[in-house]
Parts: C-alpha cells; sequence; structure tokens
C-alpha cells in the first residue's frame, strides 16, 4: 500500500515539512509518498521543499523518496561514547556533544589538550558536582553589616593582606581560563571543573577587595617581586605543569594562609570571607593533585618534568625579593593583635609557625605524587617565598 500523510489545513511553512519528513523516514530511497491536505499552496511548497532536500516531485502531492538524507551521514562518526571517556579526542568532532553523531565536514575545533591523560582525573566529576552544589552569593553568604570595630593599625593590615589576596586570585583566575580555552570539550566534566574553579576565583577578587574598602577608602600596596612570581605561572603553556604549579603548590601553600587568616582574623567579616575562600580553594588542590597523580602513574617519568618546572620557576625568581615585607609584617601585626613587644612576639612566632605548616603541606603533597622524601623536602624549599 502507497505510504500518505495528511497535513489537513497546514502549510510546509507552518510545520507541515515536519510531518512530511516523519513519512520519508519510513519507507526506502526510490518509494512514494503521497501527500495530502486543503492548504492552497501545497504542491507548490512541496516542488521547492523537495528540489532544496534532494527528492523529486511527481506533482499531484507525490513525492518520490532521494538519498540525499543517506548522503548527508556519509563518513559521519561518534564523538566517541556519552558514557566513556575517549583515550583522545578528535578536532575534527569540534564542539559536537561527548556520544552525538557527528557530520563530516564541519570544521576542526583549533584546541591544544585532546589526550585524556594530559588533562584527567578521575575525581573531576564528583568535584564539579561538590563545586557546583557549593555555589554561593558574595552578597549573602557573609554579614557584610557586621558591627566591625577593629584598631586602626590592625585594619591597615587587613586591607594590605587583602590587596595581597586580590592579586594572587587575579592569577589563580587567568590561569584555569587559560586552560578552559585550549581544552577539548570531550572532556566536558574537566571543563565544567575549570570553569567553576573561575566563578571561585572571581568571587574571591570580589569578596577579598569589598573586605579591603569595607572602611578603608584605597588598597594596599603590591610588590614588583610578588607580580613577578605569579607572572612565571602564567607563563608556563603546559597544561599539567602550570596545574601542578599552581594548585599542588601555590593554592596548597595558599589554603594554609587562608586558614592563618581565619584563625587570626580580627572581625567575623575577615572570618567568613577567609573561610569561605579556603573552602573553595580545597578543591582546586584536590583536582590539581588528583590529575597531576593520574600522569605520574601513566608516566612516572613525568616528575622529572614536575622537577624540572619548579627549578625552572626558582631560577626565574632568583633575583626577585619574594613575599612583599608589607605583607609580611601585616600578616606577624594581624596574628598580634597588638603593639606590645610580647605580642608582636607571639605574632612573629605564628607566621614562623604559618610557613613550617606551608611546607610540611608542600611536602607531603610532593611525596603523594611519589617523590622520595628527601626530593620532596628539596623541591618544597625551592618553592617561591611569595606562597602562591
Amino acid at each position: 500500500m502507497p505510504a500518505t500523510t495528511d497535513l489537513d489545513s497546514l502549510g510546509l511553512d507552518t510545520g507541515g515539512h515536519l510531518l512530511v519528513e516523519r513519512a520519508l523516514a519510513a519507507i526506502r530511497p526510490g518509494d512514494r509518498l503521497t501527500v495530502t491536505g486543503t492548504h492552497p499552496e501545497l504542491n507548490l511548497h512541496l516542488r521547492a521543499w523537495c528540489r532544496g532536500r534532494g527528492h523529486r516531485f511527481e506533482g499531484d502531492g507525490t513525492i518520490v523518496k532521494g538519498h540525499a538524507a543517506q548522503q548527508r551521514w556519509a563518513g559521519a562518526e561518534r564523538a566517541g561514547s556519552a558514557t566513556r571517556v575517549s583515550a583522545r579526542a578528535d578536532p575534527r568532532w569540534g564542539l559536537a556533544a561527548r556520544g552525538a553523531l557527528v557530520e563530516a565536514g564541519g570544521p576542526a575545533l583549533d584546541v591544544a589538550w585532546v589526550d585524556r591523560d594530559l588533562v584527567w582525573a578521575d575525581i573531576a566529576p564528583r568535584l564539579y558536582a561538590r563545586a557546583a552544589a557549593a555555589q554561593w552569593d558574595p552578597a549573602t553568604a557573609v554579614d557584610w553589616a557586621t558591627p566591625v570595630e577593629v584598631p586602626p593599625e590592625i585594619e591597615d593590615a587587613v586591607v594590605q593582606i587583602m590587596t595581597y589576596l586580590v592579586e594572587n586570585e587575579h592569577a589563580a583566575l587567568m590561569i584555569p581560563a587559560r586552560l578552559l580555552a585550549s581544552l577539548h570539550p570531550h572532556f566536558r566534566e574537566v571543563m565544567q571543573l575549570l570553569a567553576a574553579q573561575i566563578a571561585d576565583e572571581a568571587r574571591h577578587v570580589e569578596i577579598f577587595t569589598r573586605r579591603a574598602l569595607l572602611h578603608r577608602d584605597e588598597l594596599g600596596v603590591s610588590g614588583a617581586g610578588g607580580r613577578a612570581s605569579l607572572q612565571s605561572l602564567l607563563d608556563e603553556p603546559d597544561f599539567t605543569l602550570a596545574s601542578f604549579l599552581l594548585s599542588v603548590l601555590g593554592e596548597g601553600t595558599f589554603v594554609d594562609l587562608l586558614s592563618f587568616l581565619n584563625e587570626h582574623a580580627p572581625d567575623p567579616v575577615t572570618a567568613s570571607v577567609t573561610r569561605l575562600a579556603g573552602r573553595d580553594e580545597a578543591r582546586h588542590v584536590a583536582f590539581g593533585t588528583a590529575h597531576t597523580a593520574h600522569l605520574v602513574a601513566r608516566d612516572p617519568a613525568f616528575l622529572g618534568r614536575l622537577r624540572g618546572a619548579v627549578e625552572r620557576r626558582h631560577e626565574a625568581l632568583r633575583d626577585t625579593a619574594g613575599l612583599n615585607q608589607d605583607v609580611y609584617d601585616s600578616l606577624v601585626l594581624l596574628a598580634a593583635g597588638s603593639w606590645e613587644p610580647s605580642a608582636i612576639r607571639r605574632g612573629w612566632d605564628a607566621v614562623q609557625g604559618l610557613q613550617h605548616r606551608m611546607d610540611d603541606g608542600r611536602r607531603r603533597r610532593l611525596a603523594y605524587l611519589g617523590f622520595p622524601d628527601d626530593e620532596a623536602a628539596e623541591l618544597s624549599a625551592l618553592h617561591t617565598k611569595n606562597f602562591m
């Protein structure tokens, strides 16, 4: 029995083509379909539509199905599996969803990172889920109206520290943004996690700036050595090495700093902003560490490249001043809480203790990646004195 479809009064220009395509999908090329309907321009529209779709129109609503639809998908391939990450993403898949059937002939995607092991960590999907669930609004997550009574010199120290934190967070925002732009979307869980990380850093810039200006009209100072240290992170082109230097070493150390600031916060607002930022930064460290460990597990010789990255950065920063003295002194004063000599001594000892904790944390993470204890200690000692 010949195939038929009735469009009633529907025209092809108002959705009738959907019914025609549905009926044609059920027959083979060369078979006929009879289209009926009461639209006054039906045959005129069918003739033009068939010519554009590669079918033959014989008049009186009769269509002979052509081969164009099949030919369109000749050479098409799946962009891997929707449920499994491929070892390598094909640039010819472009922006297609993972697992989609990709029509041949589209533009190739110009990205650098297409090999799974160079960007992947099995923990990425879980970390993204946590990041998505833990998003917070700077306007409401911090009670900015809480009365803050801080001695003027302690407030100046807070402003200087917040200025320093903003500077570091600028780098921590720009690096994942650069990596994200060079990542094949086949690795969408990593892409989503980096996007969440960028959003985290943008919020940190906001809350640190807002805290700095809570009772002051201007921010503190920015040292050339600190900016040079951060620039060396931006100059690292390799995905894993940049992630390693930023997250495993830099942000790992930064988490210790935020914990210290939270512990010695002179007011509830400072305590809130450092707690919220520290929680986010811990996720960033977790991904950077897991990704680096993933790659080292597949290529133990990569430890040599990690060591080389630390040594190159140390050499590049050899002649810089390291941590801005204003920042260091502000940390001491913040921990001291006053100008009493005994308090300053406690503050000084507290900052020394912070540096020891930072070193211990770096050594533990380096040992987790596979470095022997003595080599982990050596590399930790080469980490920039600017903390990040």
